[in-house]
């Protein structure tokens, strides 16, 4: 049976219109997928940032060493202990040095009898003086007698005066034997927590000769008041001020920043080899609370507020290209370049001051391939954050 002459004329139109589109399909041009960012209203600041990773610190942090050396004799506290100002931490073998104290104390016993003897004696002396110079005036003695008694009243007060000098010299004598018995005894400047030891009971611990470091005795931490000290290149140091606002990021606690502010700019250029020249920089936590879960020597970052704006138009930085062009994803799917010019800046956002609307969308990533003004392009989801 055939088909009627009608019906093989639209079974020809069919498939050359199928064969039309499928050929259409195969040679248009494929859209590049591009991630976009939308211009916005939102806050951006001008930052500087360290250039090498910096450290928390202790505010007070004493490396204690005994001014003598000598055997360990008592090892009064433990790593990770915390102590209070004035503690024993250690102490050195002074069985000499107690025995000398205690023989300055006898010595300052025996001066002050000696001064109640000689000062009776030079009292006594003293009347004996005054009743022979009355008898003298009424004539019942000589003058050579009078002159007798008179010389030993002055002898008794000399010998009265030496005798307290002699119980100062003991006081002070007590007090230099108290001073080198001190010194073989460690204390606590200040409350902390016991960082490290460094020797036991029975080891020999050497002082650290001049010039030539050794280890301390004692390490302590006052772990109550923390800041970050890190290196900010020389050529941003000079935008910084005392008590600008700071945000602190420790690795140990990822995307959870602390608030701070700079307190201290080193009045000097670090120059290391084979580094950039750096200022060094103090950053204290605002909120004395946070920082009692942290530990010193934690790596940490900081991130110096040097100015900022709200409600200010802008994009990611990474859709900026050099010269200040952006790319716009235009409604009609092609890639258009735009002059733009630009205000502050961070790692994160750029203020864009003229060259875009609000609501428009900027190509972000520029490093794909076939990305470029003119091409077809489709905007992809943004991948989740972290």
């Amino acid at each position: 049976m055939t088909l009627p002459r009608s019906m093989r004329w639209l079974a020809a139109l069919a498939l050359v219109v199928a064969l039309g589109l499928a050929a259409w399909k195969a040679t248009r041009p494929v859209p590049v997928r591009v991630l976009v960012a939308v211009a916005e209203a939102g806050r951006v600041e001008a930052t500087v940032a360290n250039t090498r990773a910096g450290s928390v610190a202790a505010c007070r942090r004493a490396r204690i060493s005994a001014p003598l050396g000598g055997r360990i004799e008592k090892l009064a506290v433990r790593k990770g202990e915390r102590v209070k100002e004035g503690q024993l931490l250690l102490q050195l073998w002074n069985d000499d040095l107690a025995a000398r104290e205690r023989v300055a104390r006898e010595q300052l016993l025996s001066a002050r009898s000696r001064v109640n003897e000689a000062c009776l004696m030079a009292e006594n002396a003293a009347r004996e003086a005054a009743r022979t110079r009355d008898l003298r005036k009424q004539g019942f003695v000589s003058e050579d007698r009078l002159d007798r008694a008179e010389s030993e009243a002055k002898a008794r007060a000399a010998g009265c005066e030496s005798a307290r000098a002699q119980v100062k010299e003991a006081d002070a004598r007590i007090r230099a034997s108290v001073a080198d018995t001190s010194r073989t005894t460690l204390r606590a400047p200040f409350a902390g927590i016991v960082a490290d030891i460094n020797g036991e009971v029975g080891e020999y611990l050497t002082p650290s000769p001049p010039g030539i470091p050794t280890l301390p005795a004692i390490d302590l931490i006052d772990d109550a008041c923390l800041y970050v000290t890190a290196p900010i290149d020389e050529v941003d140091a000079a935008q910084l001020k005392i008590g600008m606002p700071a945000r602190i990021t420790l690795d140990a606690y990822r995307g959870k920043p602390f608030a701070g502010r700079l307190r201290r700019i080193a009045p000097y250029v670090l120059a290391l080899e084979k580094q950039a020249r750096t200022v060094e920089v103090e950053v204290e936590f605002d909120t004395a609370g946070e920082t009692r879960h942290l530990l010193v020597g934690y790596s940490a970052d900081v991130e110096v507020v040097v100015s900022g704006r709200d409600q200010v138009l802008r994009i990611p930085t990474a859709a900026l290209m050099p010269g200040n062009k952006v790319l716009v994803l235009g409604a009609g799917g092609r890639l258009e370049e735009r002059k733009v010019e630009p205000g502050l800046s961070n790692w994160e956002h750029t203020e864009i001051r003229s060259g875009l609307a609000a609501g428009e969308r900027v190509v972000t990533s520029l490093e794909r391939a076939g990305i470029k003004a003119g091409a077809l392009a489709e905007a992809e989801a943004a991948p989740p954050k972290p």
